[in-house]
């Protein structure tokens, strides 16, 4: 029987996982802090770590429950209309939910009791993920120029957004709205141009509704 230990915890900007981006550095300005359990926040685990821009975070998709009964899916970049083998998408819907992600590593914190901290960010991930481990992201073995990708060969083409209401949200939190709502988070099998959609990202509640020339923010307020 194979066992993991959970070493860290990210604490993201996205406390919903519905308007999660659906790969790492999609959306840039996306912060995450990754604090180390007890056993493992030691200066010396992190000794050094500094000296390189991202990292790798192997994670789970720990809010995923439903079991899957196919080992196919329907990736949202083919419509969601159209199958594909588990192994072949990087779908939450996994045997093991495990997941894959590069973060930017910003800065380091070394002091205070939750010390050392890691301030990323270009995440992926929903709040209170589960880390099992932490590998620096090395250029010259983990890019691969020449390598084909399938139906993901290129990054979605971000839409436009537009707020159709008045907000105090601030600056740096409309940043994170606009580069997440870019991204058509919404059902990819959803075509109701009417319907509205709701997330939390980094403590603000936002509907908006997806039309064809882009999304629109209808309301934005602090979540209660």
């Amino acid at each position: 029987m194979v066992s993991l230990n959970v070493i860290a915890t990210l604490r993201s900007c996205y406390t919903d996982k519905f308007g999660v981006p659906r790969q790492s550095g999609l959306v840039p300005s996306a912060w995450g802090v990754i604090e180390f359990e007890p056993e493992y926040r030691r200066m010396e685990a992190v000794r050094g770590i500094e000296e390189f821009s991202h990292l790798w975070l192997i994670t789970q998709f720990h809010l995923v429950n439903q079991e899957n009964e196919s080992l196919s899916v329907r990736p949202p970049r083919l419509g969601g209309n159209e199958k594909r083998g588990v192994f072949a998408t990087r779908s939450p819907f996994r045997p093991n939910r495990l997941t894959l992600s590069v973060v930017k590593l910003d800065r380091v914190e070394l002091e205070g009791t939750a010390a050392p901290r890691l301030f990323v960010s270009g995440v992926d991930l929903v709040d209170g993920t589960p880390i099992f481990d932490i590998k620096p992201y090395i250029r010259f073995a983990d890019s691969i120029p020449e390598a084909r990708s399938g139906f993901a060969d290129t990054p979605p083409a971000p839409v436009p957004v537009h707020w159709d209401c008045e907000s105090l949200v601030p600056d740096e939190v409309r940043i994170i709205i606009n580069q997440s709502l870019a991204q058509q988070p919404q059902p990819a099998y959803h075509e109701d141009s009417d319907r509205q959609y709701a997330t939390e990202i980094a403590g603000w509640r936002v509907n908006w509704v997806a039309k064809e020339e882009g999304a629109y923010v209808k309301s934005c307020e602090v979540d209660a």
